[in-house]
C-alpha cells in the first residue's frame, strides 16, 4: 500500500458521518478509493438518504485530503443505499418495501397525520423512495392533505391488486380513496382491521425505502392487525407536552413494546407557539414533555414542532409544509425530524446485520 493511501486513509477515518456518531471507515461507508498520481477519487455510500448531508460531508472530505502532501487533486462522490429490515420475527417482508414505520399516538388531536405526510416528504426530499399508508379507517385524511381530487380511484395493476397514488413524489393508499367524501364507516373493529389488511395486501407498492403508515389514535383493532400482519421496522410516537396527552402517549408506547415493534423515537408537536403579532413564544401545552418521555423510555426526542397557524392551513389545502415551503424553517425542522429518524433506523439495522448468531453443539 502506498504512502499516500495509508494517509487519506487515515484522514477518512478521522472524518465523522453527521448524526451517525462513527467515522467513514468504522460505518464501513468507503466503496472505492483510487490514489493514483496524486488524483484522489472516494466513493461514499452512507445507509440512509443523504440529499441534507451530502454538500457539506464532500466539502469537508475534500478540504482535510487537500491538505495531504502529494494530492493533486481530488473528487469525492457521495450516494445512499437504504437497507431492508425484518421487523417482527416470523413475519415476511412487504414486496416492494424495505422499512415499514409507523406513526402512531395515544390519542387523537396531537396532530399525528401533518406530521407523518410532512415527514414522508421530508424523507422523500432527502433523496428516499417513499410511501404512505392511511390506516386510518374511519377518519382517512391522507387523501385531503395529499391534495388528490375527489374521485380519484386506483387504477388495477393486475387481477390482485392495485397500484397507489402519487401526488407530490409520494405513492400513498387510503380508505379514502375507495369510498365517497361523506360516507361514514359505521364498522365493527373487526371490519376495520380486515380493510386494514386489504390494504396492505392488494396495494402494489413500487421500491420503496420507507413506508409511513398513518395510524390511528389508541390501541385497538387496528394496532393489533399491523403487529400481527405487518413487518414494522419501528414506530414513531407523536405527542404534544400536556399531561394528558403523555399520559395516552406512554400506553401507546407500552402497547409497541408487548407486540415486539421498537419505539425509534418521540416527535412533540405544538411544542410552542409564537404571536404572529407581538413575537412573544410561549409553550401553551406545557414544557420538557417530549424528552421527558423519551428519556423515561430510553429512546428519542426526534424533534419538536411549534403550533402554527401555517401547518395547519397548508396541511387542509392539500399542499403540506414541506411542500409547499420546501426552504422554509417548518420543513427544515421536519427535515432533521426525518434525518435523525433514518440514522436510528439505519444504526438499528446495521446492529441486526452485526449480531453472530450462537451455535450450540449438544449431544442427542
Amino acid at each position: 500500500m502506498s504512502e499516500l493511501r495509508t494517509n487519506v486513509e487515515s484522514v477518512l477515518g478521522q472524518i465523522e458521518i453527521p448524526f451517525r456518531e462513527q467515522d467513514l471507515l468504522t460505518a464501513g461507508a468507503i466503496n472505492s478509493l483510487s490514489c493514483e498520481g496524486g488524483e484522489i477519487l472516494v466513493g461514499i455510500e452512507l445507509d440512509f438518504p443523504s440529499a441534507g448531508v451530502a454538500k457539506a460531508l464532500e466539502k469537508s472530505i475534500q478540504d482535510k485530503l487537500a491538505e495531504l502532501s502529494g494530492v493533486n487533486s481530488c473528487k469525492v462522490s457521495i450516494s445512499h443505499s437504504v437497507k431492508a429490515s425484518q421487523g417482527q420475527q416470523s413475519i415476511p417482508l412487504m414486496a416492494g418495501v424495505k422499512n415499514v414505520i409507523a406513526i402512531a399516538s395515544g390519542k387523537g388531536g396531537v396532530g399525528k397525520s401533518t406530521t407523518t405526510v410532512n415527514l414522508a416528504l421530508a424523507m422523500a426530499a432527502e433523496g428516499a423512495k417513499v410511501g404512505i399508508l392511511d390506516a386510518d379507517i374511519y377518519g382517512p385524511s391522507q387523501g385531503m392533505m395529499l391534495g388528490v381530487d375527489e374521485g380519484v380511484r386506483p387504477q388495477p395493476y393486475d387481477e390482485k391488486s392495485f397500484s397507489p397514488i402519487e401526488a407530490h413524489g409520494l405513492q400513498s393508499m387510503s380508505m379514502s380513496y375507495l369510498v365517497e367524501e361523506n360516507t361514514a364507516m359505521v364498522w365493527r373493529g373487526p371490519m376495520a382491521a380486515g380493510a386494514l389488511q386489504q390494504l396492505l395486501t392488494q396495494t402494489r407498492w413500487h421500491d420503496l425505502d420507507y413506508l409511513f403508515i398513518d395510524m390511528p389514535p389508541g390501541t385497538g383493532d387496528i394496532q393489533l392487525t399491523l403487529s400481527q400482519k405487518v413487518p414494522v421496522s419501528g414506530a414513531v410516537i407523536v405527542t404534544t407536552p400536556q399531561d394528558i396527552a403523555l399520559l395516552d402517549a406512554k400506553k401507546g408506547i407500552e402497547m409497541f413494546r408487548k407486540v415486539d415493534i421498537p419505539v425509534l423515537g418521540v416527535v412533540e408537536n405544538m411544542s410552542t407557539h409564537t404571536c404572529s403579532n407581538c413575537g412573544h413564544t410561549e409553550a401553551i401545552f406545557g414544557d420538557g414533555g417530549g424528552k421527558e418521555i423519551a428519556e423515561l423510555y430510553e429512546t428519542e426526542l426526534l424533534g419538536k414542532l411549534p403550533l402554527a397557524l401555517s401547518i395547519r392551513q397548508q396541511a387542509d389545502s392539500g399542499k403540506p409544509s414541506v411542500a409547499a415551503e420546501p426552504e422554509g424553517e417548518y420543513a427544515q425542522i421536519y427535515r432533521e425530524v426525518a434525518r435523525t429518524l433514518a440514522v436510528r433506523l439505519a444504526s438499528k439495522n446495521a446492529k441486526a446485520d452485526s449480531v453472530i448468531p450462537s451455535i450450540v453443539v449438544a449431544d442427542d
